[in-house]
């Protein structure tokens, strides 16, 4: 049963989500939007270049230096950054115990594909290059930045990479053809975004093809990848992009863990510590984290 503060943001993020804006000032108002949440105190955030590509450590204190989040922030490709993301990446870096890098990567119509996924594969190697082992590594993101986190693995694993330890999509944008059965089914009740915004994910495709792998994870072969952790709403448009991603990793002997949230919208991890399910989803993924690592009592925080 979702909680009375979860109502209460419901309300507030339908009021506020007109984006019927151009491009430069729906990315003022996501940042707007987002600037209130504020990521804890005892984590420190450091900037960095990640061999040229900009970025940003998030340290919390007492965390393991020798594991690393790897995050890709979500915003359709078009917007969004670090700063917006900052509050997400802290507490799931926080909860898990470890430092995140948060990358800062170039977005379209400015970078069409194949950018964001050469900043994210320099960003990965960067890490490596540290000294911090694959076997390390955990990938995530959120929405466009979960289907980067994907299209990341494939291309990995495509030029036999050594790939991370596992991988977390929340509220994963995976089919930027736009054919999910929820787009219709969910477009009245998902408060936060609209399948007119991600229409916008044309300026990322440019002159290629919505279906390619590496733009929509979901038409991939996704054999061999590491074992992935799915979050999603049941009221987001993007459901049906999270429930056919893991049936499509599972044919493909990719071991999956899927949890759909009851009368959640898409990306509601964002809102924590304000909306109690988001917490909770932070905890889960945390126990994830935890139980994948095989990690003792004393690695992660209590």
């Amino acid at each position: 049963m979702p909680s009375i503060r979860s109502y209460f943001w419901r309300a507030i993020l339908k009021i506020s989500s007109n984006y019927n804006k151009p491009l430069d000032q729906l990315r003022i108002k996501l940042l707007r939007d987002t600037q209130f949440l504020k990521p804890p105190k005892d984590v420190e955030i450091t900037p960095v270049y990640a061999s040229g590509v900009s970025a940003e450590w998030l340290m919390p204190v007492g965390a393991t230096p020798e594991k690393v989040m790897i995050y890709l922030h979500g915003g359709g490709y078009v917007m969004g950054s670090p700063a917006t993301h900052r509050s997400i990446v802290a507490r799931l870096a926080k909860a898990c115990g470890i430092r995140a890098l948060s990358i800062d990567y170039r977005l379209a119509p400015e970078h069409p594909f194949p950018a964001a996924l050469e900043d994210s594969m320099t960003a990965y190697q960067w890490v490596i290059d540290q000294g911090v082992s694959p076997k390390n590594i955990l990938i995530a993101g959120d929405s466009a930045g979960a289907g980067l986190t994907l299209a990341t693995l494939i291309s990995l694993r495509d030029k036999s990479e050594p790939l991370p330890a596992m991988a977390l999509c929340i509220s994963p944008w995976t089919d930027l053809t736009l054919t999910g059965s929820s787009l219709t089914t969910n477009a009245k009740i998902d408060p936060y975004i609209s399948h007119d915004l991600l229409k916008l994910g044309a300026h990322y495709i440019a002159e290629s093809e919505a279906q390619l792998p590496l733009i929509s994870p979901l038409y991939a072969d996704l054999k061999g990848l590491p074992p992935l952790l799915i979050h999603a709403g049941t009221d987001e448009v993007l459901l049906s992009d999270s429930t056919r991603l893991a049936e499509a990793a599972r044919n493909a002997g990719v071991k999956v863990t899927i949890k759909i949230w009851e009368r959640m919208w898409h990306d509601f991890h964002l809102w924590a510590p304000y909306v109690p399910e988001a917490n909770q989803a932070i905890e889960e993924i945390r126990e994830f984290v935890k139980n994948h690592w095989k990690t003792s009592k004393n690695f992660m925080r209590g």
